[in-house]
């Protein structure tokens, strides 16, 4: 992008040209003094450094003056006829003409060197002015607080008042409310009209110039994304090209900061709609399987009852009621670890913490499946010493029944089953340990993801009992793992951090 402007006058600069004069005059008083002791040429050497000295101060008009005033004075005052501009030896005037051929390319080699160190220091500083902004802009998120970035350097840079426009959802544009000034409706009209032409328009450019303030389109590679608008202290401080070239680098930056940001929400969005789309399908899955099995079997039984109710012996009776109660039992668990991760998914899970034993948590959880557990030998090793752990009983009893829950599904009937608790003074350890085939390697993390489900010839859940657990003991501040054992099984292991001094029993 880039912008025409029209052509300005730059105005003479009478004090330097005053101190070219000034310093010309300086010049030949030390020539005067050295009149008697030195030779023309060191005259003429003198004259030359008072023309250096006045181009790297005042500028080249100063020191082409500087130049032509030297060459009379050296004739007026020392070149006889003296107190005259007339010469008696030829040979004088080529002496002149050198020493203002001399001059004048001294003078102009001093403004060259003098402008290229300067657009130097100017190109070092802008690139550190952009280094710094895109490298606040890299590190943040947010269209929000990119511009707060944006606006600010350009702000300090150029010494203007920023405001940047955004277009809305009907492709109108409005003021980003962190804006520095106010525009009006004249001021709209040309961010408008540089959003839909996607060129530069306002202050000092052919495009409406009687605006007040410069206005760039923030183009990305998708396209525009605003407009900003900068409206200067001083109206000519953007007339240099360089300052210009600066400024659009600065819209270019933040133009790729804000579709940056736009590409990572947007990214983020299509995240979430994935991340939902396969929580709706596992859900489905679920229902459509883990529901319809048991449901499948109640309505058989119960059916099995109602039509041949009086042909079946008390045994078969007796086995269908038990079969509805063990499959109403497992919809029961099924429905229930749905609400739980429900609610760690919405974060509505409240802990009410208070100190247990850890004991007694365990003897309610092996007394809630303590049927399917009747053809197991469960050992439980608690030391009496254990002390009180501060955590929700009823979460952590569930933590529990899903990891035994786990055992039953995925271990040979009859294998044993071993708990154990130990504690340290910042933390309690519970490690439920089975017999089973263990777990397949690589796979000991991702047992604890949602609706992720083992091999298994028998029973199969939702995938959802060591996901909650894993919930439950985070929101706990604990930790879970599982890890094969030396021997074949495999341990489920918990802590419970222990923050707080012991309470103390009254006697």
């Amino acid at each position: 992008m880039s912008v025409v402007r029209p052509g300005r006058e730059r105005a003479i600069d009478w004090r330097s040209h005053g101190w070219a004069i000034a310093l010309v005059a300086l010049t030949t008083g030390a020539a005067w003094l050295m009149f008697s002791f030195f030779e023309l040429a060191d005259l003429i050497m003198m004259y030359l450094l008072g023309i250096v000295v006045v181009a790297m101060r005042h500028g080249r008009g100063p020191s082409l003056l500087a130049s032509v005033l030297s060459v009379a004075a050296l004739d007026f005052f020392f070149v006889p006829p003296y107190f005259t501009f007339a010469v008696s030896d030829a040979r004088h005037l080529f002496t002149f003409a050198v020493m203002l051929v001399v001059g004048f390319v001294i003078s102009s080699l001093t403004v060259r060197i003098q402008a290229q160190a300067a657009a130097a220091r100017s190109r070092e500083a802008r690139t550190a002015a952009l280094y710094a902004m895109s490298r606040e802009l890299a590190s943040t998120r947010g269209v929000d607080e990119l511009l707060t970035i944006a606006l600010r350097h350009v702000s300090e840079v150029f010494k203007s008042q920023v405001v940047v426009l955004l277009p809305g959802p009907d492709r109108s544009l409005t003021a980003w409310n962190g804006g520095q000034f106010q525009l009006d409706a004249s001021e709209l009209g040309v961010a408008r009209w540089v959003y839909e032409h996607r060129q530069p328009a306002g202050l000092g450019t052919a495009t409406l110039p009687g605006a007040s303030a410069l206005h760039l389109p923030l183009i990305a590679p998708r396209g525009p994304v605003g407009v900003l608008g900068v409206r200067p202290a001083d109206r000519h401080a953007l007339d240099a090209p360089e300052q210009l070239h600066q400024l659009e680098t600065f819209a270019n930056q933040t133009a790729l900061a804000i579709e940056r940001a736009r590409l990572a929400d947007e990214a983020s969005d299509a995240q979430i709609r994935m991340e939902t789309e396969r929580l709706r399908n596992s859900l489905l899955s679920s229902v459509s399987h883990d529901l319809r099995t048991p449901l499948a079997t109640i309505t058989g039984a119960v059916s099995t009852i109602l039509e041949n109710g009086s042909r079946l012996d008390d045994r078969t009776r007796q086995e269908l009621l038990e079969s509805v109660r063990d499959e109403g039992e497992r919809l029961n668990r099924l429905v229930q670890n749905l609400l739980e991760m429900t609610r760690l998914e919405s974060g509505a899970l409240q802990l009410r913490k208070e100190w247990h034993s850890l004991e007694e948590v365990i003897g309610a959880a092996l007394s809630r499946v303590g049927k399917r557990l009747a053809n197991r030998r469960v050992t439980t090793r608690v030391p009496p010493s254990l002390p009180l752990v501060p955590m929700d009983d009823v979460l952590v009893e569930q933590v529990l029944v899903n990891i035994l829950d786990n055992a039953l599904k995925y271990t040979p009937p009859g294998s044993p089953i071993e708990i154990i608790a130990t504690a340290t003074d910042r933390a309690a350890t519970v490690e439920v340990a089975d017999r089973g085939p263990g777990l397949p390697h690589g796979e000991e993390d991702k047992v604890f993801e949602k609706f992720y489900r083992g091999r298994s010839d028998g029973e199969r859940g939702a995938g959802l009992g060591l996901a909650i657990c894993q919930g439950v003991v985070r929101a706990h501040g604990g930790r879970i793992w599982a890890q094969n054992l030396p021997g074949g099984g495999v341990a489920f292991l918990f802590t419970l951090p222990i923050t707080d001094a012991q309470p103390t029993v009254d006697g």
